[in-house]
């Protein structure tokens, strides 16, 4: 996994707004990278087709489609939608880990792992406060 160059069509806000605009809850996980309890999230029992977007600024990030059970307690995927998330190297909790945020407005959405499934063999472990789900029209 290599690390990705910032995106020019960013969405900048100040604290300020970020507070204003979202729930306590995803404001601490998109703006300040904290991660929500496991097994917390409905999103965790979201079956039907549709996409996940990223909660801070409506990024299409996943197909429902790459979604599978993982077993962490968290929402879990195989593959983003192309240009949807860029990767940084996080090295807090004394560990070196693939933190995965927002390609548009940066904010954290968890972490890459390469124990997942195939096609791609990984495994984008997030925070389903980080997400919201749009079920595909019937």
């Amino acid at each position: 996994m290599t690390e990705d160059a910032p995106n020019p069509d960013s969405i900048a806000r100040t604290d300020e707004e970020w507070r204003a605009l979202l729930s306590p809850d995803a404001y601490k996980v998109l703006r300040k990278h904290a991660t929500e309890r496991a097994g917390t999230s409905p999103l965790n029992y979201e079956k039907r087709p549709g996409r996940f977007d990223c909660a801070g600024c409506g990024q299409a990030l996943f197909d429902a489609a790459t979604k599978f059970e993982s077993g962490t307690g968290w929402p879990s995927f195989f593959l983003p939608l192309d240009g949807a998330v860029e990767t940084k190297t996080d090295r807090s909790w004394f560990m070196s880990r693939t933190e995965v945020h927002c390609a548009r407005c940066e904010g954290h959405l968890g972490h890459v792992f390469p124990d997942g499934p195939k096609p791609t063999g990984l495994r984008y472990c997030l925070n389903g406060v980080a997400l919201e789900f749009k079920a595909e029209e019937e």
